[in-house]
């Protein structure tokens, strides 16, 4: 199978040993034919230095990637608050230098960005021109860290997604299920509504995205939408167990970042560009309830 025409250099995935890293490589290698592993070149946070710049244009020098796909990020919402710098290092200033060295190599940058930008009172989905007003120290650094790929000056392609969710990872899903298999009942917020996502979802999103050249800012996740609490009634039904969700308020969680109320995307410019609808959240949950089953029966689910 010949390549396409995004793929006749290297692709790099940044972050590749996270949970979405993990599917889009194991995707990107599949659909290029790349067993060896000679065209995508996956790294993670222990084999590139993001934020080192002698480092980032050294390596990207040497290899001369026609796409470099950036799904490293610190997601931890909370941790963010207390993790500033960390926080800006890794989500602000290493897109920056990113966006630098694949300008100086030719190549497009595709950014993993996030819901969080936005300050949760539209009465719409967002769309990708609407006004970022971020309400936690995350939701900051990942809108700097657009910023500084626009800056930077490199052909770019932003994806931004929400409520993501992926075997290879800690995610919502495990969370529930882990604490509704105690037996305790759940108590969860039902005044935050959004979008979940699957990473098999998004990895096939983005390869779609560079099949059509795209570039700009996109949105991207599953259809539907639902609060929190709406979500984890879905996972423990699909669980098959009988453990009761409570409805609460984001003021009784008490978390240390403050999350948007309504922080939906608006989806129709990827249906646009792509002529593909996405799945709705509830059709992609039962998919990973069934992978992780699988994976569960062969290997311990990975965690990390």
């Amino acid at each position: 199978m010949s390549a396409p025409v995004w793929a006749d250099r290297p692709v790099v995935v940044l972050g590749a040993k996270g949970m979405l890293g993990r599917d889009l490589v194991s995707l990107l290698r599949e659909r290029l034919d790349d067993a060896a592993g000679d065209r995508v070149v996956a790294w993670d946070k222990d084999e590139l230095d993001m934020t080192c710049s002698g480092a980032i244009v050294e390596t990207l020098g040497r290899i001369a990637p026609g796409v470099v796909i950036n799904c490293a990020a610190y997601t931890n919402v909370d941790g963010c608050e207390s993790n500033v710098d960390e926080a800006m290092a890794i989500n602000a200033v290493a897109p920056a230098l990113l966006g630098e060295a694949c300008r100086s190599v030719g190549a497009l940058l595709v950014h993993i960005s996030t819901d969080f930008i936005f300050d949760g009172r539209s009465r719409r989905p967002y769309r990708p021109d609407d006004a970022a007003n971020p309400l936690s120290v995350y939701g900051r650094s990942k809108w700097e860290g657009e910023e500084a790929v626009h800056a930077s000056g490199c052909r770019s392609l932003i994806v931004r997604t929400s409520w993501l969710y992926g075997v290879h990872g800690r995610n919502f899903v495990e969370a529930i299920l882990q604490k509704a298999k105690t037996g305790e009942s759940l108590r969860v917020v039902d005044d935050q509504v959004g979008r979940p996502t699957f990473t098999v979802d998004l990895s096939d999103a983005l390869v779609r995205l560079l099949d059509v050249g795209a570039e700009g800012v996109v949105h991207f996740a599953n259809d539907g939408e639902c609060s929190w609490n709406v979500f984890a009634k879905a996972i423990v039904e699909l669980a098959g167990l009988n453990t009761s969700v409570a409805a609460i308020s984001s003021g009784e969680l008490d978390r240390p970042a403050k999350r948007p109320a309504y922080s939906v995307l608006d989806l129709s410019n990827y249906q646009k560009l792509t002529n593909h609808a996405p799945r709705s959240w509830r059709e992609a949950l039962a998919e990973y309830m069934v992978r992780r089953e699988v994976n569960e029966a062969t290997q311990p689910l990975q965690t990390s």
